[in-house]
Order: C-alpha cells, then sequence, then structure tokens
C-alpha cells in the first residue's frame, strides 16, 4: 500500500461520518436540517403537555441529538465501509466500477420495476491478473463447501457479491427478509452471496438465518481462516492488509470520532 493509496482509504473512510456532526433532530416532522435549541424550546414549550411535564428542557434535545446522532455515526460509517470495499477490489483485483458493483431489477406490487443492487462484487474472468484470480477462485471452491452447495450450483457460479456492514444486531425483519430475497436472486445469477460484517458485532440468530440461505458470513475477527474472518480474506485472498491499515490510521479516527462525539452530546 503506498502512501497515496493509505490516504485515499483514509479519507473515504472517515469523510460519510464526518456529516455528523451537522446532525440536529427532526422531532418525526422531516424537515431538512432538524431543529436548533432555540426551535426545540419553541416547538415542546408550545405543547402544552410537555410543558408540563418540563420536556421542553435543553437537555431532551440533547438526548434526542446523542440518540439520533450515535445512529447517524453507525450508519455513515457502514456508507464509508462500502465506499471503501469497493476501492480496495478495484485497486488490488484489478477491476473497474462497472465490473465492482451488481443490481438486479424485480417487479414491484404496484407493477413498476425496482432496482436493488448489492455493495461490491468481483468476476473471476474480469480479475486480469491470474494469480490474483486463482486466489480468489480456490477461496471460492473452499466457500462452495463450506456452505455445502450442491455440485451444479457451484459449477455455475462465476462470482461473489458482497454486502458490507459495519455490524449486524439489528433484528429488523423486513431488512433480513430483502438480504434473503438478494441471496437467491445472487444464486440465480451464478454468485456466492457474501455478507461482509467489518465488526465481530452481529447477533448469532441472524447468522443462523443467514446460514440457512446460504450466505457465506465473514466477521471482524482479527484472526482467523479466511472463510471467517474478513481481515484475513482481506489479507490472504485480496492481498490487502486491513488490520495494518487500520492500526495506521486509528488515532486519525479516534481524534475525528472524539470531535463529532462531543459536538452531538452538547445542546447547542
Amino acid at each position: 500500500m503506498t502512501t497515496e493509496q493509505n490516504l485515499r482509504y483514509r479519507e473515504i473512510l472517515i469523510a460519510p461520518v464526518n456529516e455528523c456532526a451537522n446532525y440536529t433532530p427532526k422531532f418525526g416532522h422531516g424537515r431538512n436540517g432538524g431543529f436548533s435549541l432555540a426551535e426545540f424550546q419553541v416547538l415542546y414549550g408550545s405543547d402544552a403537555f410537555y410543558k408540563w411535564l418540563g420536556l421542553d428542557n435543553p437537555l431532551m434535545y440533547s438526548a434526542h441529538k446523542a440518540a439520533g446522532g450515535i445512529t447517524s455515526v453507525y450508519r455513515q460509517i457502514g456508507i464509508g465501509c462500502e465506499r471503501l470495499v469497493r476501492e480496495i477490489f478495484m485497486d488490488y483485483l484489478g477491476i473497474d466500477s462497472n465490473s465492482v458493483m451488481w443490481s438486479y431489477q424485480i417487479q414491484g406490487s404496484n407493477g413498476k420495476k425496482r432496482t436493488l443492487s448489492l455493495d461490491g462484487r468481483f468476476l473471476l474472468d474480469k480479475i486480469p491478473n491470474k494469480e490474483v484470480r486463482d486466489r480468489c477462485r480456490n477461496w471460492m471452491l473452499e466457500v462452495a463447501d463450506f456452505l455445502e452447495l450442491a455440485a451444479p450450483i457451484r459449477q455455475a457460479m462465476t462470482g461473489v457479491v458482497f454486502e458490507v456492514r459495519q455490524g449486524y444486531k439489528s433484528k429488523d425483519s423486513k431488512r433480513q427478509n430483502a438480504d434473503i430475497s438478494n441471496a437467491a436472486n445472487a444464486y440465480a445469477n451464478g454468485y456466492i452471496p457474501c455478507l461482509m460484517v467489518m465488526s465481530s458485532q452481529i447477533d448469532d440468530d441472524i447468522v443462523s438465518r443467514y446460514r440457512i440461505a446460504k450466505w457465506m458470513i465473514l466477521q471482524g475477527h482479527a484472526e482467523a481462516s479466511p472463510l471467517v474472518s474478513t481481515y484475513s480474506f482481506f489479507k490472504e485472498i485480496i492481498g490487502f492488509d486491513f488490520i495494518q491499515f487500520m492500526n495506521m490510521n486509528q488515532n486519525y479516527y479516534k481524534e475525528k470520532i472524539q470531535v463529532i462525539l462531543e459536538h452531538l452530546m452538547r445542546a447547542e
């Protein structure tokens, strides 16, 4: 990894998170920009019931701002991870921006077509370097064994599609059902679906349900096989040392997050 790559990757991951410093709560009104503290006090102060209870207190605003802002931090970290994974794939696998993305269309209940997409992809025949291509192919064969895919299915697989998450602890059944549908469509199009979690934070029930749907799952374990660990997959298969990258930049990221969190915890 060159110095230029390091700086580029570093900013790709953190850029979406920087937006969280400007987060302001909307209090269910869906307005652009949310409410300032003064606007919140007018909103809650004009509500007799909330005013009686003292909910127009600036600390209540601070609590809303912190709660919504922290959710936004997690969401934006996830977006940064998606973008970084695609960038690394393009650089280290030698694939272009068209090859690294995958989408498909479904018929909506209203009769209109909707386009759904996953966060990353590699196709074996699009990887120009034979050594890298062979590593990816061998990993796919090991994944097929791990998932116990039937022979006709494994023979039809031409690549892998990835859903990238910073963590996955939500019990949102709608999200899970959508992912299971994504897996079915991936297999129908010749791809193995892989859930790539950057942290080790994933609910055990989710793992079980996704395994049944034949998702390959990689988690943020520092030392494990590339069939289990996101970071071993990057180092041994992709050729990028993600752990080294994060260690090199952890002080920079910690300072950025510190500033954002301090801002979110203030009422003003």
